[in-house]
């Protein structure tokens, strides 16, 4: 351009003002008319020698700190010079003909009066707007050296000191939230009114204990501190125990069991503590009646014994939410009255009035489902070796003396502003009332999606790919030769065995008998005489080629239903995508230190970076969908993903989420059950193309902790 000029300002104590933004909707001119603006008087004119005064700031009007002194010398240096326009102007003001109500061809008439004669008056005539009356020149920065920056000091704007309103119970999620208070995003011991106390309602063999364990199992998946107080096992520890031994073997030093694993079809062997030793070895010397007497309402003895258990038991819970780092407490009991109710709810607020209370009732009037119940109670603590005819008969006695002062949850609750959850026939019709609080809420919208229908769970990783060749993680890379056959021995395996289960589960519906036989202590599905043939086979992927690709042969059968899920993707690994381990360990040494270090809670540095808690996050909706569905599913995912999803259905604590080994070529069957799961594992013989059972197979730590 040829009509360009650099100005610089006549004295170097002279205010700096900022520059008058551009509007959008302003055009400028092309090479042959030249973009147009207009200075006020700050700008001193340019001396008839063609020399001009330094600026007295470092940078150029163009933007070229080499170039901060500048001479006018005619058109033979123009070309040289970047066409200025009003954003590259940041250390003058432009008059008012640079303002958005200027017409442009007025704009245009001042810089050429600026190009033919720089003191003209058309360049004059703008009168220069005062520095008090500029919007512009208030908030100009000083020259002066930068004070230190003093930090806010913490205070109370509020009304009371010290605060004595609770603090926001808002969303908390591990890895997703953090805050001062709680850098992990887990409910800081300072916000108790986002705790949750969870008591459980509802007569015997309704489901009360299905529902806490999966319950558990959930929100600690969800790494919410969460734990189960039995008021059932601690009754039966005082029945054989002093006090002094009722306090000290509590139910709290017990472990609770989350759910009965079958490996390869039999029950898991787990080994007793020391304390369920002793009380087992105690238990048969027992002289305390227990039997449905004992839970008779008219029986003032045994009521006041239980009435004090059931206190103990949620003191033990208290402290547990109070000063023992828990986020939730489940008590686990019938609390069937009103008054048991009105009671535990005084004890809680006494001891600290902020924490939250959520009533849940489990209601069953599937008289088939009940029946199946009740045979289940069977194999419990209180009936185990013992006749099973005569145990049903004292069974529903018992059940009978709690019906006779049961009172269900409804207008008492909802007049006392008290928040409940009524499910029933395990998720069949859930209602609530006056739910307060993200745990309540998530609690509900959990326990909406259970099912009891019979169906098999199938999780494996993808194919190997080219990327797995070589070492690299994270990537989009296809499989090798090796994965495509993996994909093939995958799909012909998969529906071998769904033709099997079919076949099984109709030899069970002929040989079983609803209501069950006296005696039957394994009672089929009540779901079980639905038409299973009616059951369809999902095959979920990611939108990685690789997992896709692993599933092309469940595509081209109509007899499945493909879907690619973005949330089952791979973990990403942000600016370490492409790279191996032994890279990142040679280049990234403080990066692969912290990973190591806690892999739970590491997230990958660079844009898009994941840790495993943002992975759990991603499929919380993923396993409430997989609670839901009443079809077979297969997960064709990814080692991240497959760890996490293992980690909920086997109940695996949080430290072996991120260790758990993961490898190629490993195939595992969850089958869903009343009383817990039935769990499966295969490995592929590649040299067979087909899959073998591993018998007694255990989740393990893997041993190489890069992976």
């Amino acid at each position: 351009m040829n009509n360009q000029r650099r100005a610089s300002i006549t004295t170097s104590n002279a205010a700096i003002p900022r520059t008058i933004p551009t509007p959008p909707e302003q055009t400028f001119a092309t090479d042959s008319e030249p973009r147009v603006t207009s200075f006020d008087d700050t700008l001193a004119p340019v001396p008839s020698n063609g020399t001009h005064a330094s600026p007295p700031t470092p940078t150029s009007l163009n933007g070229n700190d080499d170039n901060a002194v500048a001479s006018h010398q005619g058109k033979q240096n123009h070309k040289t010079l970047a066409p200025p326009t009003l954003h590259s102007l940041p250390h003058v003001s432009l008059g008012p003909a640079a303002h958005p109500s200027a017409h442009p061809s007025s704009l245009a008439s001042a810089l050429r009066a600026l190009d033919n004669d720089p003191t003209s008056a058309a360049f004059c005539e703008f009168p220069a707007p005062s520095s008090n009356d500029s919007p512009y020149t208030k908030s100009i920065s000083s020259t002066a050296p930068a004070s230190p920056r003093i930090p806010p000091v913490r205070q109370n704007s509020g009304s009371q000191t010290p605060r004595v309103r609770p603090h926001a119970t808002t969303l908390s999620i591990p890895g997703m939230t953090r805050s001062q208070v709680s850098p992990d995003g887990k409910i800081a011991d300072r916000d108790v009114a986002a705790k949750l106390v969870i008591i459980m309602v509802g007569l015997p063999a309704r489901g009360k204990s299905y529902i806490t364990k999966k319950l558990r199992r959930y929100l600690a998946w969800q790494q919410h501190n969460t734990k189960i107080f039995n008021v059932g096992k601690r009754r039966r520890i005082h029945a054989v125990s002093s006090p002094t031994k009722h306090r000290k073997e509590s139910s709290m030093d017990m472990p609770m069991q989350a759910a009965t694993i079958l490996v390869n079809g039999s029950q898991a062997t787990i080994p007793e503590s020391p304390a369920q030793k002793e009380s087992a070895e105690d238990q048969d010397d027992s002289s305390m009646d227990q039997s449905a007497k004992f839970f008779d309402p008219n029986n003032e003895q045994a009521s006041k014994i239980r009435e004090e258990i059931a206190i103990d038991t949620l003191n033990e819970l208290l402290d547990y939410l109070i000063s023992g780092g828990g986020s939730v407490g489940i008590l686990d009991a019938t609390n069937s009255t009103i008054a048991r109710r009105q009671k535990l709810f005084d004890h809680i607020k006494a001891r600290e009035p902020k924490l939250g209370i959520l009533f849940i009732e489990s209601v069953c009037k599937n008289p088939d489902l009940l029946e199946a119940n009740m045979r289940l109670k069977l194999s419990g603590p209180d009936y185990k070796d013992k006749d099973p005819v005569k145990s049903l008969a004292d069974f529903k006695e018992r059940v009978k003396a709690y019906e006779s002062a049961y009172v269900p949850l409804g207008d008492y609750e909802e007049d006392h502003e008290m928040q409940y959850i009524k499910m029933t026939d395990v998720g069949k019709k859930l209602t609530h009332y006056g739910l307060g609080g993200f745990l309540s809420s998530g609690i509900a919208h959990y326990l909406s999606s259970f099912n009891l229908s019979p169906r098999q769970i199938w999780l494996t990783r993808h194919g190997q790919s080219v990327d797995n060749q070589s070492g690299k993680i994270g990537g989009n890379s296809e499989l090798t030769d090796r994965g495509h056959y993996y994909s093939l021995a995958l799909y012909r395996f998969i529906t071998q065995k769904r033709q099997e289960w079919l076949v099984e589960q109709k030899n069970k519906i002929a040989q079983s008998s609803f209501p069950p036989l006296p005696g039957d202590q394994s009672p089929p599905y009540p779901d079980l005489n639905r038409e299973l043939d009616e059951k369809n086979f999902c095959v979920w992927t990611s939108m990685l080629t690789r997992s896709i690709q692993t599933a092309q042969h469940f595509e081209a059968d109509e007899d499945y239903d493909v879907k690619n899920w973005e949330m089952l993707n791979e973990l990403n690994a942000g600016k370490f995508e492409g790279l191996s381990y032994e890279e990142i360990a040679r280049d990234h040494t403080d990066e692969y230190r912290k990973r190591r270090m806690d892999k739970l809670q590491y997230v990958y540095p660079g844009v898009g970076g994941e840790g495993y808690l943002q992975i759990i996050s991603r499929l919380r909706d993923m396993v409430r969908e997989m609670e839901r569905i009443k079809d077979h599913v297969l997960i064709v995912g990814h080692r991240s993903i497959c760890r996490v999803l293992m980690a909920y259905f086997m109940d695996l604590t949080r430290d072996d989420i991120a260790d758990l080994d993961m490898p190629l070529g490993m195939l595992y069957a969850i089958e869903p059950k009343p009383y817990g799961i039935e769990f499966h594992a295969y490995k592929y013989n590649e040299a067979k193309g087909w899959f073998d059972e591993v018998p007694g197979y255990k989740p393990t730590r893997t041993v190489d902790r890069s992976a």
